[in-house]
């Protein structure tokens, strides 16, 4: 395992992928890559005020990278040495080898990057898809996770919100292709907007600067020739990860998680329904719960500040470490 450079097959395949744009990276972080068997990924690091301090890892929803959480990882700098990891296909990372999209192959994306750099046990988090990667590892490699935060984790609903719809029909064969050539017209800032106002509690909360770079990663995107794929595999993992039952199902990998656990949901979430808090917190035992009435889907890049200190509280009530 290599932190710096591709071994063979990957580095031929990085040289005759596409051009495309460079990933932003904000002040005081860094990226590095990281080469496994099979996949390669991209992790945003941002290091802690002092050496010592416990790590964290961040995992992104559908769609996201690890950008999503530059504005959360800054906050908790004092308290833990945080990274955040690009899933395969999102972000900077290439595809995986095997083409595995779903929740189980991002979750054993995440082992691995934990076991190979032995970084665990870590102070996990996780948004939407990431929240429900989290959960599986946190469930099946509890040795690996310190404690659990879910920003509007994407676990089984019976009653799929309307506006999540549109992303269930994602992993309907064909659909992906349809929907692309019917966007083809559409603008990055059109595109960009559609997202936030999917995504967002209130789209006006976002500065004119962050529209900017949330305009130029959209085009970045749209420049890699695998984005449709990755979208659509993903989104057709979340849809067989809500049909799995027995010891699989994500409901009763919640129920088997150790980790003290912090739960964040929104109370203008388009895509994950407000009324799941209740469920979640049921399931995952003694798990505090943070509800912001005016969040959507994102509440770590809409309400940092707020996900911080619930998970301060966290540390606090389990031990500080």
């Amino acid at each position: 395992m290599s932190s710096t450079e591709l071994p063979g097959v990957q580095a031929a395949a990085a040289a005759l992928a596409p051009t495309v744009s460079a990933v932003r990276v904000a002040d005081g972080e860094r990226l590095r890559t990281v080469s496994l068997p099979g996949i390669g990924l991209t992790v945003r690091c941002r290091p802690g005020d002092r050496a010592g301090l416990p790590p964290a890892l961040y995992v992104h929803g559908l769609g996201g990278s690890s950008q999503n959480w530059s504005a959360l990882m800054p906050l908790l700098s004092d308290v833990v040495d945080g990274e955040a990891v690009d899933l395969p296909g999102f972000g900077d990372s290439p595809p995986p080898d095997d083409g595995d999209y779903s929740v189980t192959g991002h979750a054993r994306a995440v082992i691995r990057l934990l076991d190979a750099e032995e970084r665990g046990p870590v102070h996990l988090f996780g948004n939407s898809l990431g929240g429900a990667v989290a959960t599986r590892v946190a469930a099946v490699r509890p040795d690996l996770v310190r404690t659990l935060t879910l920003v509007s984790p994407a676990l089984p609903e019976w009653r799929v919100q309307r506006p999540a719809i549109p992303t269930g029909l994602l992993a309907v064969p064909g659909v992906a292709t349809l929907f692309a050539r019917l966007t083809k017209g559409w603008t990055a800032e059109q595109r960009t907007r559609g997202v936030m106002a999917l995504c967002y509690g209130d789209p006006a909360r976002v500065s004119e600067e962050a529209f900017r770079h949330a305009v130029a990663e959209m085009e970045r995107r749209l420049e890699l020739p695998y984005f449709w794929d990755a979208m659509t595999r993903s989104a057709r993992g979340i849809v067989d990860a809500y049909t799995l039952g027995g010891q699989q199902g994500l409901w009763r990998q919640a129920e088997r998680v150790l980790a003290p656990t912090q739960l964040v949901y929104g109370g203008r979430d388009r895509l994950v329904s407000y009324r799941m808090a209740r469920r979640a917190s049921a399931a995952f035992r003694g798990a505090r719960l943070l509800t912001l009435p005016d969040a959507g889907h994102v509440a770590m890049m809409e309400y940092p500040e707020a996900v911080a200190q619930a998970f301060r509280e966290l540390l606090d009530e389990s031990g500080g470490s």
